[in-house]
């Protein structure tokens, strides 16, 4: 370093030059006198000199400490330290998306819970007066049982895992763990509680919770379609069964990564539910309607059984679809990211537009038909273009979401035309909202997927292609075919499976004689005979009460 200094340092290089100089006259004079006292003289001059160029380095040396000392690190960081100080950052990190993922789950889970205000008065106005207060009664006690049939075994048998190194469902039918909540957390050595597993940034309590609320939505679908005249202890107990074994099975399938999620090496696309909820429920109001029977007089005096309170009705629709925007948005299961922002904002303008374009499309067929304005069609129109969309929100662009609704209103239309001509009697039309226009909801979340052609699939991608594999991020290609041809496995899956169980639930029940009401209470009505108060409505007109 000190030759470097005095290589580089002006005031060294001068003091150098002057020293070989001075060494250079020592040796000129030494060879003209060599004399001892002129060779003395010349050599006190020449230590002078060094010493003071000694004092000039030595001071410039000083100024140089002082230029770069300020320059310095006042300290070095350890490896530790470091390490801790970026996990402390990782860990501030995770926690905020655990809050808003729970946030919005919370959120989301309590609007699709509010859309049983809406089952139950849309099916409350589409009934007759006579039976409202047991038709209330049936959706109240649908959610109460429901939410005991989830947490009994309907949780553990849809999510209970266990699950393999994959992530998939080991024996890619059912789950096994989880019941009565058993295992959400987790006791600490010492004392407290660990609410989340080890990396979670969401816990089970939250996915329950969110879940449970589709699972009574499901349940719910059957009592439209049971209405007026099934037994309501025997409805209870049909719903308990619905939701702790029909539906929870079909989901462990499907979204709890059984064999559907990964059927024909793509896996199947049901974003938030027209297959794996509605058609569920759909299938299974079928079977129910079927085994029962229409209801007395119903295709003789057709006239008797039209919807007693619209105005129940159009707030029933409204409180569903206020409530879809918990249900299908929420599907994307968190809210921690400007992508997953982006992805429910484009399913909530999805299902924004098959619900208006439903709604339209069956008012002007309804009109073109009976040549009257049909407030009831209009209603049912909007939840079949719900309906319609619920599978393929997440993937498809707003285009194809304007067709899956028009083209839902038309198989609302049929299918509902259908069950009369076949004197299938379903007073809400549950089987043709829920049921067909759920079929048609998966199909079209396959025919209509945003992939690139027919070559491409998204699925549950969202924005992105369907990858090669984890490491591969290339796009699969060749699948589009297979994809749709999964979608049809689907509905053929929760078709065989809801029906034939919903089927063989309520023949047994008929056997016994527990599944419906006597023809006197069919015909003075469920609430007088049953109920107390006897009536529903207690309405002052003029000076007389007007009861119902």
């Amino acid at each position: 370093r000190l030759i470097w200094h005095l290589a580089t340092c002006d005031p060294c290089r001068v003091a150098m030059l002057r020293l070989s100089l001075g060494a250079c006259c020592l040796a000129a004079a030494v060879a003209q006198d060599d004399s001892p006292a002129t060779w003395q003289a010349e050599l006190a001059a020449l230590r002078s000199e060094v010493s003071a160029q000694r004092a000039l380095i030595e001071e410039q040396s000083e100024l140089l400490a002082a230029v770069t000392q300020p320059r310095a690190l006042a300290s070095y960081v350890g490896q530790a330290d470091f390490d801790k100080a970026i996990a402390e950052l990782k860990a501030t990190d995770t926690s905020h998306e655990g809050a808003m993922d729970s946030a919005w789950l919370l959120l989301c889970g309590a609007l699709v819970m509010f859309m049983h205000a809406g089952f139950a008065m849309l099916e409350t106005g589409s009934c007759r007066a006579k039976n409202a207060s047991n038709v209330l009664m049936k959706n109240l006690v649908n959610v109460c049982v429901g939410t005991l049939g989830w947490w009994i075994f309907g949780w553990a048998f849809a999510y209970g895992g266990p699950y393999n190194e994959d992530d998939a469902l080991d024996n890619s039918f059912i789950g096994s763990a989880g019941f009565f909540g058993i295992g959400f957390y987790t006791y600490v050595d010492g004392g407290g509680i660990k609410p989340l597993a080890d990396d979670a940034t969401q816990s089970t309590m939250l996915s329950w919770f969110f879940q449970w609320a589709f699972c009574t939505a499901g349940a719910t679908i059957v009592s439209g379609g049971v209405a007026e005249r099934v037994k309501s202890p025997t409805y209870a107990a049909y719903a308990f069964f619905m939701t702790s074994f029909i539906y929870p099975v079909v989901v462990a399938w499907t979204w709890g990564y059984g064999w559907l999620s990964s059927v024909l090496d793509v896996g199947t696309m049901d974003f938030a539910g027209s297959g794996i909820v509605h058609l569920t429920g759909g299938v299974s109001a079928l079977a129910g309607t079927v085994v029962l029977g229409p209801r007395k007089g119903r295709f003789e005096t057709p006239e008797d059984f039209e919807a007693h309170n619209l105005p129940l009705v159009v707030l029933g629709t409204f409180a569903l679809w206020f409530g879809w925007y918990g249900f299908n948005p929420g599907s994307t299961l968190g809210m921690s990211s400007k992508e997953t922002g982006a992805l429910a904002a484009q399913v909530a303008m999805n299902t924004t537009l098959a619900a208006a374009t439903g709604g339209i499309a069956v008012f002007v067929i309804r009109y073109a038909l009976l040549r009257k304005y049909d407030v009831g069609g209009l209603c049912n129109g909007i939840l079949a273009g719900l309906v319609s969309i619920t599978a393929g929100c997440g993937n498809m662009e707003c285009g194809s979401a304007f067709a899956t609704g028009l083209l839902g209103a038309f198989v609302y239309q049929g299918a509902s035309m259908l069950l009369v001509k076949l004197k299938i009697d379903d007073p809400v039309d549950a089987v043709p909202v829920h049921g067909a226009c759920g079929i048609w909801g998966v199909l079209a979340a396959g025919f209509f997927d945003w992939g690139q052609g027919v070559d491409h699939f998204h699925g549950w991608s969202g924005f992105g292609c369907m990858t090669v594999s984890e490491t591969d991020l290339t796009c699969r290609t060749g699948i589009g075919g297979t994809a749709i041809g999964a979608q049809f496995v689907l509905v053929l899956a929760v078709i065989a499976w809801a029906g034939t169980w919903s089927a063989l639930a309520f023949v047994a029940l008929k056997f016994t004689g527990f599944l419906r009401i006597d023809e006197d209470t069919e015909d003075q009505g469920m609430d007088n005979k049953q109920h107390s108060p006897p009536k529903a409505y207690s309405l002052q007109a003029a000076d007389k009460v007007v009861a119902a």
